[in-house]
């Protein structure tokens, strides 16, 4: 057992000791992590280590068996759901590897939805969601409704859904995993250079190298645990050859 204490003040997200499992197999296992404001995190890992149970365990929308969650002064892991729910829809932004948009709205009231709920105008979110459109590459698509269109202009409207509030905290769980290579690579320097300009911390799941090179530092996982770096070994000997961070 340890005393409950309050993060470092330059974090602004703080996990200490998180353990998950799924189906009674560990997910995460003494996970500790520390995020910086206006910091872009890759958390970088093959698939299966446990970067996605992280990434909702440090959003609120998954409460760790064991562990410790932060979000500045406030602990997540105490919450509510309903605090967890507002925390999520006020300060956070999330993007997962497949849109989840609703069928009946156009792409543009999609990105919008967002601000809506919170209360601004109509008037006020279109054009802040037409803004991100754009700025995606995703302009021509504002009309459309889900169905018409492409898997990878699904995904921009997700992205831009997730940016028009301008969170304090966005979490990226393989948001180009749909996007052909270029077209994700173009993508992630949007979401880079907009994160940057407006001061927004990201956690960027991956398992693509290129892609956690865009970060301003990486955190690694593997079955579960930090690591000092992922190789690409096989078998436990691979595994055993990997040192635990502390």
């Amino acid at each position: 057992m340890y005393a409950m204490v309050a993060p470092p003040d330059n974090d602004v997200l703080w996990a200490r000791a998180l353990h998950h499992s799924h189906n009674g197999s560990p997910a995460l296992q003494g996970v500790s992590l520390g995020v910086r404001e206006g910091e872009i995190l890759a958390v970088s890992g093959p698939r299966g280590s446990g970067k996605t149970t992280l990434l909702r365990c440090l959003s609120g929308r998954l409460v760790p068996r064991d562990g410790e969650v932060w979000f500045n002064s406030a602990p997540v892991h105490t919450m509510t759901p309903l605090q967890r729910e507002r925390l999520r829809r006020d300060r956070f932004g999330w993007i997962g590897p497949a849109p989840d948009l609703v069928p009946e709205l156009t792409a543009w009231e999609n990105t919008a939805l967002p601000l809506m709920l919170r209360g601004t105008s109509r008037r006020a979110a279109k054009a802040a969601a037409l803004d991100w459109l754009e700025r995606l590459d995703a302009g021509d698509c504002a009309r459309k409704r889900p169905h018409a269109l492409l898997h990878g202009q699904r995904q921009r409207v997700a992205i831009a859904r997730a940016l028009v509030t301008m969170p304090s905290v966005l979490f990226a769980d393989e948001p180009t995993a749909p996007l052909h290579r270029a077209d994700g690579a173009q993508v992630l320097r949007t979401l880079t250079a907009a994160a940057r300009s407006h001061r927004i911390t990201v956690l960027l799941a991956t398992h693509d190298p290129q892609v956690a090179a865009l970060a301003d530092r990486t955190a690694h996982l593997l079955d579960g645990r930090r690591v000092n770096s992922v190789q690409q070994l096989d078998g436990a000997e691979g595994r055993d050859a990997c040192s635990l961070s502390v």
